[in-house]
This record gives structure tokens, sequence and C-alpha cells, in this order.
């Protein structure tokens, strides 16, 4: 286990800035959890961490040590990849002890590690097949226990998921979690899957165009969003966004409306607004619920309704061409073309000072 500290860490190629001033603070045993969309430089900051880039400027500290000249041999870490990397002509055990067995460590303190992490990923009984015979999510365990027969202070886990069907997706995330639990070691995970980092996290750290827009627990990010692009990118279906006009200012709220809502009074949690600017509300779609005429704060039309079973979302435009998701907790039946209204509780909602 080890503490992880990345202090205005840099990485570019060439003219092209990839990671620009990352800060993180990672604590021992700590699970977080690198998320953003393609491109946003989560996988080379892992990479980096892992020794596999260097760091252009800015410092890399493990347990207190800089090791941004170290080897990753050197570093105490192991990876897990987005493909399994594991040999075909090999059985699990030999898979499992590969590490081991190019650092020359002793048959019998070999053995025991490799019957160790087979015991921890419940696998005793696939050490003698080889990877042809197993399942993906097999396969996916068997490069798991390499890196757990090297007994690493930090484990790393670039997208590990993303070749699984959904179902052993889920399967396989659960593991990953009980792993977490067992060992209690430091793990950092690589994903754009915002489930699996809301589900697997301690902490989030969100990135974009190689910069951290938040960090911390999952629930505070998906409570208390920063910024616009925070508070679109966790929870699903997306946050609604709507521009409002401000109208008034108070010590806690702003009043605010548009063309298709009326007047309004949210809670500003501290950010600054001027009267009279445009701003961006957002409202989550499981806030939202249906309501009679004369009550609801939102008229639309339905374009589009989803059953999924467990809740159902309806696709509206708003009287101002706007759009909106609504996410109803049970099966709704709503034909194209109905006019429906929604009321949502204002104390539930985010403004934002930025427009998209």
């Amino acid at each position: 286990m080890a503490e992880i500290k990345l202090s205005n860490v840099k990485k570019s190629f060439g003219s092209v800035n990839v990671i620009q001033g990352v800060d993180i603070d990672i604590k021992d045993g700590e699970f977080v959890v690198f998320v953003g969309p393609s491109g946003c430089g989560k996988s080379t900051l892992l990479r980096m961490i892992a020794g596999l880039e260097d760091i252009t400027s800015g410092t890399l500290q493990i347990d207190g040590a800089i090791v941004n000249d170290k080897q990753p041999k050197e570093r105490g870490v192991a990876m897990v990849f987005q493909s399994y990397a594991i040999f075909p002509h090999m059985t699990v055990r030999e898979n499992i002890a590969f590490g081991l067995t190019i650092s020359k460590v002793p048959k019998e303190e070999k053995d025991k590690k490799v019957a160790e992490a087979a015991r921890i990923l419940q696998m005793e009984h696939l050490l003698d097949r080889r990877p042809s015979q197993l399942s993906g999510g097999q396969r996916q365990r068997v490069a798991i226990g390499r890196a757990i027969s090297r007994d690493p202070s930090v484990f790393l886990f670039d997208e590990p998921l993303s070749n699984l069907d959904a179902a052993l997706r889920m399967d396989m995330r659960m593991e990953i979690g009980k792993l977490h639990q067992q060992l209690n070691a430091t793990m950092i995970y690589v994903t754009h899957d915002q489930v699996e980092a809301m589900t697997l996290a301690d902490k989030i750290v969100v990135l974009k165009d190689g910069r951290v827009m938040q960090a911390g627990s999952p629930m505070d990010l998906y409570h208390a969003p920063d910024n616009l692009f925070v508070a679109g990118f966790l929870g699903s279906p997306s946050m609604n966004f709507l521009e409002v006009t401000v109208d008034a200012i108070n010590a806690d709220s702003v009043t605010v409306h548009n063309s298709s809502l009326n007047q309004i009074e949210v809670p500003h949690k501290g950010r600054s607004f001027e009267v009279g600017q445009t701003a961006t509300l957002g409202i989550r779609p499981q806030y939202l619920h249906l309501t009679d005429a004369g009550l609801g704060k939102l008229h639309g039309k339905v374009v589009l309704t989803e059953r999924l079973g467990s809740e159902t979302v309806i696709d509206l435009t708003l009287s101002d061409g706007s759009k909106l998701i609504a996410a109803l907790g049970e099966d709704t039946i709503l034909a194209p073309g109905s006019e429906v209204i929604f009321d949502f509780d204002p104390m539930q909602t985010h403004i934002f000072p930025e427009t998209r």
C-alpha cells in the first residue's frame, strides 16, 4: 500500500500539451477513479504513474519518494491493461507467475504467491487451463492475478472491463470492488464509464483536456458539481440545462426565468451572479415529475418515450424549442405528441454563471 502525490504534473508531446498541471493526492488504501471523455488524458496520466510515459515537468511521489526517474519495476506498481495481455501458450498458473519467473523468485515462494492470488480470485480450479479455454471474465481475472502475485504497493487499472459484455462487466466490477476491500490496497482505475466510476470509487477525479475539473467522493460530485462539465458528465440520463435570465439576487438564492419557465428562486451555492445576465439552470431528469395543469413549472410536448422497466425516460420539447429529458420511476405510457406538464423542487437544481 502507498500514498501517491502528483504536484503540477505536465506532459507534452512536442507542442501538444496533453496533461496541463495536475495536482492529486491519493491516500493509502484509497480507490481512485480517473474519468472523462476520450482524449482527456486519463490513460496518459495513469501511464505516467506506472512509469510507461515520461513526466515533462512536475513531481510524482509514491510514499514520499520522488519517482519521476525510476523504472516501472522500481515503483512498486502493477498494471492491468484493457487487453488481457496474457500468453496463449501458457497455462493460467504460468501466466500468473510470469512476472515472478522473470524476476527469478524462488519456486517455493512463487508457488505460494500464485496459490494465494488464485484463492483470492476463486480460480484455483482454472490453474492448469490455457487462455483459449477461458471466458473473457476469466481471462481478465488471470491478468488481475498476475498483478496480485507481485504484491505491489499500487494497483493500476486501464479500462480493464471495456472488452467485456454488459452482464460480465457488472460481475467483474463487483469482483474488483470486493478485491479492493479484501486487499485494502491503493488502486487507481481509469474508465470512461460513469457507472464504474460511481460504484467503485472512494474518490473520482474528473478530467477534461488534461486538467482536473473536480475531485471528490462520488456523491459529492453528483450532488455538488463545481461546473457545467462535471454536472453534465456524471448522471444518467445527463443533467438538463436551460438558459435562464437572472432577475434578482438574494442572500442564498437567485431568482431566474426563461420563456418556458416561470420565475423561480433557486440556491446559488456561493456562486456570483449579476442581475440581467444569462446563466444555466441544471435539473436532473430524476427530479422531474408529472403534475396537473396550473401546478407545473415546465410545459412540453413528448417526442419519445423509452420504457426501461425500472424507469421510463421521456424526451420532451419545451415551448421555446429547447430539449428536456425526464426520468420517471414508474411504467408511464405517454404517446408522442402528448402535451405534458412537469414540476420540480427548485432546491434540487444547480445554477451556473457560465452558459453552454
